[in-house]
């Protein structure tokens, strides 16, 4: 690809304005199921995978950069389209490059380069979630070397709509048991042998441009279409998934922009009486936090382009893709909120961007692990390397971590405490979020130093600081309410009200 990316990019922009806003209404598109097919033609006309391709297969060069951008230039128009392009990027197309056979390789990027083909990856179950590692889908290997692999998929973005896909299985051994690696395998939809069967497509509550649904594996791959870890299976997943949690920020830029924008065209053309909604104080209040999920999100997107490449080993950063991942789906709901609440009742419409927003941006929170379980894992990273140092003050900790040395000092007062005791989960959960600003705030920092906006850390920082307190008040004196199972036991209110069957009172 010779064109250069600015040009590639500014195109691309182009062409989704004149799509979405002229000859066709993305608010109207974005309320029926899936796109229409010349639509989607006109969109892969653009070549927008082609930053995920290799040079060597006429692709932009896997340029985490270029990567980002697509995926935010198409996440300010549609947050669904960003997503299936993030799906393809990092879910098929890096891991093939990376993991893949050679062999294989030159025709399916072909297929993506000249014939806008699409691919996904397969790993949750109905019955095995986010604990992938007891998947029950398997593999054996024939006589003849090629790979049957059984089992049940489903919740995979572009369900019934890829032609190839990444499964992940585990090998059953001769006693029936399944081996506890994991491996990944690469199948073609467009081979009778290898077509992945549809079972049922889901009513998924947003994203409506995306199928999801449940899909039967009953297939046969040749042997060259397994991917092929440096080590193991498990660290191979693990380096995949870090990958993509660290491309989040790229999907919640755009979208976390538009909603910026939004609010603020909105805040300044409204008027309530004689003054405008942007001069009301509450208002600045929640346009700054937004603004300071922008700063946040741009901070993200910087770091991830200088540490996510496929020539990188991921399997091992989970602080930092974690963190990038749970914070980023958190800020890009709270924008999404705080947009329609600004914008009234006109917001309150699925045909709205700020309304469609808030049912789209809700599952980012939950795939690719929820961000209970992210936050927690931060914490537990944490406070593992607390314990390898032998160091209980959390301050004195973070001020010497690499991904916070930084910023630690100016909120030593905050975290000046001591972390002696076991935490609860829910107490972990929210020193992950703890961490996790600390962590991205510090991104940010590291831009300032090159340039990037001052006023806009600075305003970041307040609500960081504020977000900050509030969280650690509820980790020193945490709520420990569990529910009642059999609450509906002496619970009717009708058995304790004071008023007659005349609705006098007695």
């Amino acid at each position: 690809m010779s064109e250069r990316y600015e040009d590639f990019i500014s195109r691309f922009k182009q062409r989704l304005v004149e799509l979405f806003h002229q000859e066709s209404n993305i608010n109207e598109l974005s309320i029926e199921r899936g796109l229409p097919p010349e639509v989607w033609t006109d969109i892969m006309e653009l070549n927008p995978l082609s930053v995920a391709v290799p040079e060597a297969f006429n692709g932009r060069g896997i340029k985490v950069k270029e990567c980002l951008g697509i995926l935010s230039a198409a996440s300010y128009e549609s947050l669904p389209l960003s997503l299936t392009f993030g799906i393809n990027i990092a879910l098929f197309l890096e891991p093939l490059a990376k993991y893949g056979l050679p062999e294989i390789q030159t025709d399916i990027f072909q297929r993506f380069i000249e014939h806008g083909a699409m691919g996904g990856l397969m790993i949750t179950e109905p019955d095995f979630g986010s604990d992938a590692l007891n998947m029950r889908t398997n593999f054996t290997t024939l006589d003849n070397g090629e790979y049957k692999l059984k089992g049940q998929k489903h919740w995979q973005g572009l369900t019934g709509m890829a032609d190839f896909w990444l499964i992940a299985a585990r090998k059953q051994l001769s006693n029936g048991e399944l081996a506890r690696d994991i491996e990944f395998f690469v199948t073609d939809n467009s081979k009778t042998e290898q077509k992945i069967k549809v079972e049922q497509y889901f009513n998924n509550l947003g994203l409506y441009m995306i199928p999801y649904g449940l899909n039967t594996i009953d297939l046969t791959v040749p042997a060259n279409q397994k991917l092929q870890p440096p080590s193991t299976g498990i660290k191979m997943m693990l380096d995949i998934l870090h990958r993509s949690r660290l491309q989040f920020p790229g999907m919640g830029m755009g979208f976390i922009q538009r909603m910026l924008d939004e609010a603020l065209s909105h805040c300044i053309a409204r008027k309530v009486g004689a003054q405008k909604l942007i001069d009301l104080d509450s208002v600045q209040f929640q346009l700054s936090r937004i603004q300071s999920s922008y700063t946040l999100c741009s901070g993200m997107c910087a770091h991830s382009a200088t540490m996510s490449g496929i020539s990188y080993d991921l399997s091992s950063k989970g602080l930092e893709a974690n963190s990038m991942k749970a914070l980023v789906t958190d800020l890009m709901q709270e924008s999404a909120q705080i947009c329609v609440q600004l914008s009234g009742s006109s917001g309150y419409k699925i045909d709205h961007i700020a309304g469609r927003g808030i049912v789209d941006s809700r599952p980012f929170q939950i795939f690719e692990g929820s961000n209970e379980m992210l936050y927690t894992q931060i914490s537990e990273i944490v406070i593992k390397q607390m314990k390898k140092q032998k160091e209980e003050n959390f301050y004195l900790f973070m001020s010497q971590f690499e991904s916070t040395n930084r910023i630690a000092s100016r909120l030593k007062k905050h975290l000046n405490f001591s972390l002696k005791h076991t935490l609860v989960q829910r107490q972990m959960v929210v020193l992950g979020k703890v961490i996790a600003r600390l962590v991205c705030l510090q991104y940010v920092d590291l831009m300032v130093e090159k340039g990037f906006r001052t006023d806009l850390f600075e305003n970041s920082f307040k609500h960081v600081e504020m977000d900050i307190k509030k969280l650690l008040s509820d980790l020193s004196d945490y709520n420990n309410a569990v529910p009642i199972v059999a609450y509906h036991e002496g619970s009717n209110w009708m058995d304790y009200s004071d008023s007659d069957k005349n609705g006098e009172i007695k």
